[in-house]
């Protein structure tokens, strides 16, 4: 249940975070404004920026926050979730053994080694 709850709180800091990101202007957006162009901000020139620096540094602490603790409870869950996890744990078997009445397919007595033509 607790693991289910950070799941949610993270995507939701997720999709805050990239909102705040993208709602932020560029650097460089403030030169055009400086030569003539018109700056379209409706806080002022600088009243959005604090506030939207502020909130990505605050949700990327609890997007932090929320990935170790997420990471921490994974850990300690109990359940397989690999395929090597869920193998079934047996000992180890002995290859079978060649029998001496079973056919080599070849004409030499069972004694001797093929011939080499060096």
């Amino acid at each position: 249940m607790l693991y289910t709850f950070i799941v949610i709180i993270h995507v939701f800091i997720c999709f805050l975070m990239i909102g705040a990101i993208l709602l932020q202007s560029g650097k460089g957006a403030e030169i055009g404004a400086a030569f003539g162009g018109s700056s379209q901000t409706v806080f002022g020139s600088r009243g959005p920026a604090n506030f939207l620096s502020k909130l990505t540094v605050v949700v990327a602490a609890v997007f932090m926050a929320t990935s170790l603790s997420l990471a921490i409870l994974a850990k300690q869950r109990t359940f397989s979730s690999t395929v090597i996890d869920m193998q079934p744990k047996s000992a180890p078997t002995a290859p079978p053994a060649a029998s001496p009445a079973q056919p080599s397919g070849d004409s030499h007595s069972s004694g001797e080694a093929p011939a080499t033509g060096h």
